[in-house]
């Protein structure tokens, strides 16, 4: 952990206010998830549907992406980030981005408003890329995860391409297919490129360190990045050219590759030294296991089965939400109180340690919020997606109202850390020398 220091970490006013941004837009998601219940009843491409995805995929999961990162680079890289001056760039980039996106999105206006949008993110997304790219050249010894980053930014960029693409041709048609055809390019090069090989770079560096592991072997995680890799790779060239149609093939490739990561998460478990988790790591492997519904599901809308239209349109919407909803949120609301304290903690008290008696990072946050975030995010999840496969709406809103409460305990619990202000401290002795003068 000598890595994670102040002296090689990022100023805290690069990689806070991602967390305090991405707290708000997860209360807006869903507080916009209440009065959409009526866009589930139908196919996916909705606008309500179309800004849901959005806030959660930039608002959310994306902009707190780049908070960590910045944080942790330095820790599973051992280097010093190249630029906070690309970061606060990316950062008024991402924001101002998804905030006209999302307006966009909503109210559907396909002109000018949202092409500037995309075009910000886009250029957002580039500077982060540059970014990632930069400091990892510095990396005197290349691992697996510098390869699961640098990866999964040039993914990001592709992702963001195609988005820009896809929001011109709204008004200006000149793409050879429908937009359905593109999205489906452009979710998934986004949620198995961006989002599944950053979570399992980070995540096999830091899961095993929160569990006080090991492993040495990391065969596994070869294994994980090139079937990932593989099965994106040949699941876009089919889809732009060849169109063969094989893609459970390539979705059974890129399920390997995840049974790889799992694997390894199974090894540094096994070896862990840390006999009792915490409620972040305890929300950590709920995530893992929630990944199991978007696996099943994945199989089941490639190949389709001769399912009626209905039921194929609500598994569709269910494995999205299953993806953003579930294994992405549920990752982020437990790695926030794993992560976030610490690197509020850390700036405000590092220059005290040793010499004063100062609080641990667990008691930045209230313990109490945290538990009852997810049970109520755990009962709000399944009442969505329950409600979304009977098409019952007011299990939607039943879902969508306890998803809201564990948003806003999510929020007040992240605002209550990054407010915390230092303390009077007592140098260690302060008692006894206190006792002696009575």
């Amino acid at each position: 952990m000598s890595a994670a220091t102040v002296s090689n970490s990022p100023s805290k006013w690069l990689v806070l206010p991602h967390y305090a941004f991405a707290a708000v837009s997860f209360v807006v998601l869903c507080l916009l998830l209440v009065f959409s219940t009526d866009a589930f009843g139908g196919h996916y491409f909705h606008p309500k549907l179309l800004t849901l995805t959005h806030v959660a995929a930039l608002g959310w999961a994306t902009m707190i992406i780049f908070g960590s990162v910045y944080q942790l680079l330095p820790v599973v890289l051992e280097v010093r980030l190249y630029s906070e001056k690309l970061g606060t760039a990316a950062f008024a980039l991402l924001s101002t981005g998804t905030v006209l996106l999302t307006i966009s999105f909503w109210n559907f206006w396909v002109g000018t408003i949202m092409h500037i949008a995309a075009c910000l993110l886009f250029i957002a997304f580039v500077l982060f890329a540059t970014n990632v790219v930069q400091t990892a050249r510095q990396v005197k010894k290349w691992g697996i995860e510098a390869d699961f980053m640098v990866t999964s930014v040039v993914w990001l960029v592709a992702t963001g391409l195609v988005g820009v693409l896809m929001v011109f041709n709204f008004q200006y048609p000149f793409l050879p297919q429908d937009h359905v055809h593109y999205l489906k390019l452009h979710a998934h090069i986004g949620m198995a490129g961006w989002f599944l090989l950053l979570i399992v770079g980070v995540g096999s560096k830091l899961i095993p360190m929160f569990l006080l592991a090991h492993p040495e072997d990391n065969r596994s995680l070869h294994w994980s990045y090139y079937l990932i890799n593989g099965g994106l790779v040949l699941f876009a060239a089919d889809h732009l050219f060849l169109h063969t149609g094989l893609y459970a093939l390539y979705a059974a490739m890129v399920v390997s590759g995840i049974a790889c990561f799992l694997y390894f998460l199974k090894q540094a478990k096994g070896m862990g030294k840390r006999p009792d988790l915490d409620l972040g790591m305890k929300q950590t492997f709920v995530a893992l296991t929630l990944l199991i519904l978007p696996i099943v599901l994945v199989f089941v809308v490639t190949l389709q089965l001769g399912l009626p239209q209905r039921l194929l349109s609500a598994l569709y919407l269910v494995y999205g939400l299953s993806i953003f909803f579930g294994f992405v949120s549920a990752l982020i609301l437990g790695q926030t109180f794993k992560t976030l304290p610490f690197i509020v903690w850390m700036h405000s008290y590092e220059d005290y340690v040793g010499r004063f008696k100062t609080p641990m990072p667990k008691d930045l946050y209230s313990v109490t919020l945290l538990r009852w975030q997810n049970i109520a995010y755990l009962v709000g999840l399944v009442g969505l997606l329950a409600g979304v496969l009977l098409a019952e709406q007011n299990i939607i809103l039943l879902g969508a109202v306890l998803l809201s409460v564990a948003s806003v305990l999510y929020a007040g619990n992240v605002f209550k850390v990054l407010l915390h202000k230092v303390k009077d401290l007592k140098p260690f002795g302060y008692e006894k020398a206190a006792k002696g003068t009575n």
